[in-house]
């Protein structure tokens, strides 16, 4: 549909109007509610009363009326376009497409009367007022953006909730008090350090002090509206004011942490600096009310903690068993550039009204400061404003200028009534200015002097607000200069009781104050007993196999089903899939409920899986899973969408929150987990070491050589044992279908959480070798390191170590050889390494002359350059090397190239 921003005059609305006429279905489904809307007015709305004055005439004229109502339409569609929302701005906007020649009207037509339609009511109004009336409404300290919504209630509801006060905000004495006290209090801390710590970086939030009242309003109206939590992500400009006067941090920890002798306490590993720290609390509400706020830890990559936000909020909703989605409310904060510049930002909205991802609807707040670092919005971006790629989701967006506090606490209230109301995303757009560089050590007038010199000369909004609300008696001089001295007394005693406490040597802090730091206990190689009786396998591959009457599934998933049964009844060997599918039956048998998730999880890349079956005539789904036992935990397996960043984001943001569900995340290809690169290396390998944030999430990345090129064979092994240390992540490429039932079920077995990295396999799904006995499952635990079974150690002179599929080629190899003087090992587990079991090993085989190192993948890639190492201080002697050599790509792309590689190696492992 062309917009009334490019359309020049009324013919366009003549012509769709004598279609719609003909037919109502040959036209645009606005511009349908349009003609209706029209229609309606002229033949139902009552005659409309004379206007006083009898200068005012009635106008009959059809034409006319619909250029008015076309005028309306437009102040709804554009009028944010001329709203007074930039601070920084010395002239009111205008645009053309809302004079009145625009619409065949003239200056002649202001005194006519015309019906208003459903702006107010249908009350017949002077043209100038009612344009007076639109302007308030939709060009004042507002911008509304809404008319690209297509759901009719959800428009027509903020016009309900806007358009009668015309642009009137009516707050108490005691509220506007209230938000004045905020923004003092934002100011005065940010002031406060600005002195006392000159040159550190503080990320502050000057010029953007306006957040403060505005998230102050978030929780007050959450009381009010029953929200229980509020789980909150923010980069790093304003956090420690956002901590302070929002989470009521106390003053005595932020100054503390300026210290220049301040060493944290961690709970293991480096810490991370004040800005980025996460931290909870239970605020009370002057209502009365409490409300749980959690701001994230995050990373200084932009907008990377969004989906990990998300993923804490659908925890925390699971947790309280909030089945509509309305006691959590997950709450971003987001920069200007950001938002529009980083994709990640695209998925997580994207993800937003999906079955496994929604959350009921996000807040978003932009504090906008017309900037990013050195870079203005003309060099940002290709759109008009920064919330255009939230269009994409119908969210409504309210822009809004951050000098005027009390229509920033105005949208924000009914931004939540909103998300409410719908179950849907809302943005509030404030804009506002950054008074420092990007940090207060950066000069901005080296590369934007014209935009820095009408900063400098710029009011603060403390001295905004103070005059409006002394200017209209809510306050007087005095009391204002009460509440300021306040603010900064409160500051300076507390700076003093830091500063007697360090020259006493008095610890002010206690362990990990007011951080989200979670203590665990270390990492240990403590066996683990996993089995399962048989009793209770039973009981799991009855549930696994078994279909409803109705439930008529495609003939090859009925073969799929009878051969697990017929297996467990023979006790043939169970293959990988077979393996998992009872690792997660027995969990939830046992009551640890299991999430799944990830491209094509359902059914699984390789047709594997099938966890989800569905009817071939009504493709009603059954999920075997969720039919075990009655009292069993919950099961949830989701096709994610196709974004490998945010749905990690989303899967570790839920395992930090929920500890007690298996949360595995799974690549389509392992290939494809480095387009989630940012959360793997900001979130799952260090945010122990950063944060004290403790999860147990399993990442299933597939991993194999098959021949298939270079995008569908590595999972970048290589990467995360680059990342291992501090036992942070345990990484495992396994050869069984037992091994990987019994990690799964260690996993949620220990008495800690470590995220749990998975080369999962391809072709080995399907590999009779692989497949375990049912003795393998009914007794014992996962081993980290598998010794070889068949060979004797006296007679062996050829030690060749191995992680994942290569050991099946290396076997084949071996027996092509005849070869009885060599033992495979097999390292199940390559980090943490278990070295007292590969020193018993080396003991073991003693007279082996020969160690070799083998791997499928090349030298530069896969586990060598980690392992090397540490088996030669276990051996006492370098292992030789058999694998591809060093490549720039991790593999070839035709399979005669590959087989060739292939048979090299093989011939190396077993002659070097």
């Amino acid at each position: 549909m062309v917009t009334f921003a490019t359309r020049s005059n009324a013919d366009l609305i003549d012509l769709n109007y004598e279609k719609w006429k003909a037919d109502p279905a040959s036209v645009d489904e606005k511009w349908q509610a349009f003609f209706e809307g029209f229609e309606l007015a002229l033949t139902t709305a009552p005659a409309p009363k004379a206007p006083k004055g009898a200068a005012a005439q009635i106008t009959s004229s059809a034409a006319k009326q619909m250029n008015v109502s076309s005028l309306i339409y437009a102040y709804r569609s554009l009028g944010h376009t001329q709203a007074k929302i930039n601070p920084l701005d010395e002239v009111t906007p205008q645009n053309p497409n809302l004079s009145l020649e625009e619409f065949g009207l003239s200056e002649s037509d202001l005194d006519a009367a015309f019906n208003s339609g459903h702006f107010l009511d249908g009350q017949p109004m002077k043209l100038r007022d009612l344009i007076e009336s639109l302007k308030k409404t939709y060009c004042s300290s507002i911008g509304y953006e809404y008319i690209h919504m297509q759901n009719t209630e959800a428009r027509r509801w903020i016009q309900s909730k806007i358009e009668p006060a015309q642009g009137s905000i009516e707050f108490s004495d005691a509220i506007k008090t209230r938000i004045l006290r905020k923004v003092f209090a934002a100011e005065a801390f940010e002031s406060f350090l600005h002195t006392r710590y000159t040159g550190q970086k503080r990320f502050s939030l000057e010029g953007g002090e306006t957040l403060i009242p505005c998230l102050d309003n978030v929780l007050e109206h959450c009381g009010r509206l029953g929200i229980k939590e509020v789980v909150m992500g923010m980069a790093h400009r304003g956090r420690l004011n956002v901590l302070a006067n929002t989470l009521k941090k106390s003053y005595e920890f932020v100054f503390e942490e300026f210290g220049e002798e301040y060493i944290p306490d961690t709970v293991g590993g480096d810490g991370d600096v004040k800005y980025h720290l996460g931290y909870e609390k239970v605020i009370e509400t002057k209502e009365g009310h409490y409300v749980e706020i959690r701001l994230a830890s995050n990373p200084s990559h932009l907008e990377a903690v969004n989906p990990v936000v998300e993923g804490k909020a659908r925890a925390r909703q699971r947790i309280l068993n909030d089945t509509k989605r309305d006691k959590v409310l997950p709450v971003l904060i987001h920069g200007d550039a950001a938002f529009a510049g980083q994709g990640l930002v695209t998925e997580v909205l994207n993800s937003s009204q999906l079955p496994g991802y929604r959350t009921g609807g996000t807040l978003h707040i932009i504090v906008n400061n017309q900037i990013g670092f050195t870079t203005t919005p003309k060099e940002a971006r290709s759109t008009r404003y920064c919330t255009d790629v939230a269009k994409m989701i119908e969210a409504p967006i309210f822009h809004v200028n951050g000098d005027d506090p009390l229509a920033v606490v105005y949208v924000t209230l009914l931004a939540i009534e909103y998300r409410q109301k719908f179950g849907a995303d809302v943005v509030i757009d404030m804009y506002c200015y950054r008074k420092h560089g990007h940090n207060e050590a950066d000069e901005p007038m080296f590369t934007n002097p014209d935009l820095y010199d009408k900063i400098s000369k710029h009011p603060p909004v403390s001295e905004i607000l103070t005059k409006r609300l002394i200017d209209e008696g809510t306050l007087s001089k005095e009391e204002v200069a009460k509440i300021q001295k306040e603010y900064e007394t409160s500051l300076a005693n507390s700076l003093d009781r830091v500063k007697k406490a360090a020259e006493a040597k008095i610890e002010v802090k206690k362990a990990l104050a007011g951080s989200n730091a979670i203590f665990q206990p270390k990492f240990n190689f403590d066996p683990v007993e996993t089995g399962v009786g048989r009793d209770i396998l039973g009981t799991v591959v009855q549930g696994l196999t078994r279909l409803p009457s109705h439930i008529k599934p495609n003939r090859k998933i009925k073969r799929f089903l009878d051969t697990r049964k017929t297996a467990f009844e023979n006790n043939e060997p169970i293959d990988w899939a077979f393996g998992e599918a009872l690792a997660f039956g027995t969990l939830l048998n046992q009551g640890t409920p299991v999430r799944l998730s990830g491209q094509d999880s359902e059914r699984g890349t390789f047709s594997h899986r099938h966890a989800v079956i569905h009817d071939v005539k009504s493709d009603e789904r059954y999920i075997p899973l969720l039919n075990i036992d009655k009292d069993q935990a919950r099961f949830c397996v989701y096709n994610s969408l196709l974004s490998e960043a945010a749905v990690l984001g989303f899967d570790f943001g839920y395992s930090l929150d929920y500890p007690r569900m298996l949360c595995i995340w799974e690549a389509q290809f392992g290939d494809f987990a480095n387009g989630a690169q940012v959360i793997i290396d900001q979130f799952i390998t260090s945010s122990e070491s950063k944060w004290g944030r403790v999860s147990g999430l399993v990442m299933l990345l597939p991993h194999g050589y098959e021949g298939q090129g270079p995008e569908h064979s590595s999972a970048r092994l290589e990467r995360f044992l680059q990342s291992c240390a501090e036992e942070n992540i345990q990484v495992c490429n396994m050869t069984n279908s037992a091994q990987y039932f019994h990690v799964l079920r260690r996993q949620m077995m220990r008495e800690f959480r470590k995220p749990l990295v998975i080369m999962s396999p391809k072709s080995m799904l399907r590999l009779k070798d692989a497949a375990s006995p049912w003795e393998d499952i009914e007794s014992g635990s996962f081993q980290e390191i598998l010794d070889d079974d068949k060979a004797t150690a006296s007679k062996t002179k050829r030690l060749i170590l191995c992680s994942g599929k290569v050991y099946y080629d290396i076997r084949k190899k071996q027996e092509e050889l005849k070869d009885k003087t060599t033992a495979v090992i097999r390292i199940e587990q390559l980090y943490p390494l278990h070295t007292a079991k590969l020193e018993e090993i080396a003991k073991k085989y003693s007279k082996a002359t020969n160690l070799v190192w083998c791997q499928e993948e090349s030298q530069n890639m896969g586990a060598y350059t980690f392992i090397a190492p540490k088996l030669e201080e276990i051996f006492k002697k370098k292992p030789a090397y058999a694998g591809r050599g060093e490549s720039a790509s991790p593999a070839v792309g035709v399979m005669a190239l590959h087989k060739k590689e292939l048979a090299q190696l093989l011939e190396d492992a077993f002659t070097l």
